[in-house]
């Protein structure tokens, strides 16, 4: 039976390690999805020597039935839609577009806090590995993957600890390279899988932001096509 992590920092040092062929290199960007994903992610980051920041993700929640996603909006004004979501429920744009205004407000809050007036990494011809505490469905790392194509980076990496079987075998075809420390099954919930899950807080957030390895943000980033 598969062990559990002792929390999300031991969990991204496990990971770091099936990645050791991305240290030291002067193109790699690692991306945390907040608020989870930034512990574990802050592991890898100092492990390989690269520059962290985040990238925000908000989902776009059916009307009624928020658990399914119709689509999502993430940092850098991009939006992705699941477009069979929305023929099968017949989501008028008018809907939509009342779901990402409201979704925007908190991307920007966070984007604000998170950041402090730092200016975002620039991404293009970057290798960029996006990590997250794990994967269920994986539909907020698959909308992450779709936005990044936006910015024109060199590949996209999907990192994570845990993940069910089928997310990682699903996100392998979204992502330039995908890497699932462990992918037990059954798989039920990603927070069965550490003894210590409690929430990540905007205040540890912005502190391993402000703590990340040399502190570094490669450049301002451009704006997408």
């Amino acid at each position: 039976m598969t062990s559990r992590f002792p929390d999300r920092r031991a969990a991204g040092r496990e990971l770091a390690r099936l990645l050791g062929d991305f240290a030291g290199r002067g193109d790699v960007t690692v991306l945390a999805l907040p608020r989870g994903g930034v512990p574990v992610a802050a592991e890898v980051a100092r492990a390989l020597g690269a520059p962290l920041d985040v990238f925000i993700v908000r989902k776009l929640g059916l009307p009624g039935h928020p658990e399914f996603a119709m689509g999502a909006i993430a940092t850098g004004g991009v939006r992705v839609l699941n477009e069979e979501v929305i023929r099968h429920f017949d989501v008028t744009e008018d809907v939509v577009a009342a779901a990402a205004v409201q979704e925007q407000e908190e991307l920007e809050r966070r984007d604000r806090l998170y950041r402090d007036g730092r200016p975002a990494p620039e991404l293009r011809g970057r290798t960029v590995i996006v990590v997250d505490d794990g994967l269920a469905t994986g539909a907020t790392m698959r909308a992450a993957v779709q936005a990044l194509r936006a910015f024109e980076p060199h590949a996209v990496v999907v990192a994570v600890p845990v993940a069910s079987p089928e997310a990682c075998d699903e996100l392998a075809a979204e992502a330039d390279a995908i890497f699932c420390a462990r992918t037990p099954d059954p798989f039920h919930a990603v927070g069965l899988w550490y003894e210590d899950f409690e929430q990540t807080t905007d205040e540890e957030v912005r502190a391993a932001l402000a703590g990340a390895s040399g502190g570094s943000r490669v450049g301002e980033r451009p704006a997408p096509p």
